[in-house]
């Protein structure tokens, strides 16, 4: 790459990361009614948004705030956005340059949120939202939200108990998850082809007859002490070994089938990287996945994986996924019965 082209890349992750930052700073000073004035400031009119379900997709700043950001701030008062990852990159799988944003929004839970009920007390709803800019607006967003972890909070958690462990999660261990600025451009291509190697080598034991085990598979590209924060449902683990033993294992033991559609974006700039799929696979549960029993019936799900790489293996790995919409598609709502 040379250095003309190194500056344009730069200039458009800077466009890009200045734009979703004014459109946070935006959000932060919004009330539920004039928040479709806020969104509007920076999306474009025909924005595609996806959310998670309930919300599902949405196109324009109005329909966005009347399915999911009025609704918020009327349940959420003094809202914060608890920043702890923020980078940006070209698109490696589709068009576009894209930035992503991960951490909690955190307020006084003081009114009922689709059905989950208030508790007066701060609360913390873990997020992830990827937005794609082109000409100074956004064009696209998907906002993942774990609402497994706030119905926990407040004391409607509905499934079993999980192999991981429930938490507030952390940003990165090394504290230098928020990317504002310029990147050294050598770096995040390095994350990216350590991802994707990564990802081939699940595909590589997914299609062999004798594949290699599980310690050695993740010894290639990751370190042995490894952070792997979860989603509620299924929750954090620590270590290859017991990574090993509260996901990996029985995810591949208990689903089966899986096939692979791929991603709407992924990239990476400096020692982080992420990507999301609309669905990203498909499995079929045969027996006490997340402690439910089999349903036997194909469900897609809707992942978010945000990295952090430590030298030339991943360190950190935060996990989003759409588990109200993968648990609906076989029968199962989770919302049902809420009352706020």
């Amino acid at each position: 790459m040379d250095l003309s082209q190194q500056s344009s890349d730069f200039n458009d992750l800077s466009h890009a990361k200045a734009c979703v930052q004014a459109h946070y700073a935006d959000l932060a000073r919004a009330r539920p009614e004039d928040v479709a004035d806020a969104l509007a400031a920076r999306m474009a009119p025909d924005a595609l948004w996806r959310g998670m379900r309930p919300f599902y997709e949405q196109t324009g700043p109005h329909a966005v705030a009347e399915a999911f950001w009025a609704p918020f701030l009327r349940a959420f008062s003094h809202v914060q956005r608890r920043e702890d990852i923020f980078f940006a990159g070209e698109n490696t799988v589709g068009p576009g340059t894209w930035t992503c944003s991960m951490g909690h929004l955190m307020g006084l839970f003081d009114g009922p949120f689709i059905g989950i009920p208030a508790t007066g007390r701060i609360a913390m709803l873990r997020y992830a939202e990827f937005n794609r800019v082109e000409g100074g607006r956004i064009t696209e967003t998907a906002l993942f939200i774990d609402l497994l972890h706030l119905m926990a909070q407040a004391g409607v958690y509905p499934l079993p108990n999980q192999t991981g462990a429930q938490l507030v999660q952390p940003g990165p261990r090394t504290h230098d998850g928020l990317l504002y600025g310029p990147q050294d451009p050598a770096e995040g291509p390095k994350t990216m082809a350590l991802i994707d190697k990564m990802i081939g080598a699940i595909n590589f034991v997914n299609a062999v007859d004798n594949p290699p085990t599980p310690q050695e598979e993740l010894a290639e590209n990751w370190h042995d002490d490894m952070c792997w924060w979860g989603p509620t449902g299924i929750g954090a683990t620590y270590t290859i070994d017991r990574y090993i033993d509260q996901h990996q294992g029985p995810f591949r033991h208990k689903t089966k089938d899986r096939e692979f559609y791929g991603h709407l974006a992924r990239f990476s700039e400096g020692n982080y990287g992420g990507f999301f799929g609309w669905p990203n696979l498909s499995v079929i549960p045969v027996g006490n996945y997340m402690g439910l029993p089999a349903s036997n019936i194909r469900a897609p799900m809707r992942v978010v994986d945000v990295y952090r790489r430590e030298g030339d293996k991943l360190a950190e790995n935060w996990i989003f996924i759409d588990i109200l919409h993968f648990l609906s598609e076989q029968g199962i709502d989770l919302l049902a019965g809420l009352e706020g």
